[in-house]
């Protein structure tokens, strides 16, 4: 993850608490999870320098990081473009959930991808 997408996906997140509220909400918890994820790859990139496992903790933590905000997004998506509102006004609905659910799979399949390529026994020297 390159430094300024870190820090924009950081900011994205810390700036969802700058508002009043209530009551601890679903994005609350995407917030706060999203913040761990992130911590624990600023901590595998800049204080560990992604050697041994930490390698892997880094690049399944980019590719969690960068779905929760895929998640969001979806859900913003959903509340915001008039068609898609139409079609899940609660987003409880079956088109909310197969797109989410879609979103998953592909992000399931990015984070097996990323650890396999972030295993250290699968980097091979260039002759």
């Amino acid at each position: 993850m390159g430094r300024r997408l870190l820090v924009t996906t950081v900011l994205t997140s810390v700036t969802g608490f700058g508002f009043p509220f209530d009551k601890l909400l679903p994005s609350h918890i995407v917030g706060i999870v999203s913040l761990v994820v992130l911590a624990a790859v600023i901590v595998a990139d800049y204080v560990k320098h992604r050697a041994g496992s930490w390698r892997t903790i880094y690049a399944v933590g980019v590719v969690l990081a960068t779905y929760l905000n895929t998640f969001v997004l979806v859900a913003q998506l959903f509340k915001r473009i008039p068609v898609l509102f139409l079609l899940a006004p609660t987003q409880s609905e079956p088109p909310f959930a197969l797109t989410q659910a879609l979103v998953v799979l592909l992000f399931v399949w990015l984070g097996v991808a990323a650890a396999k390529g972030s295993s250290p026994a699968l980097v091979r020297p260039i002759p």
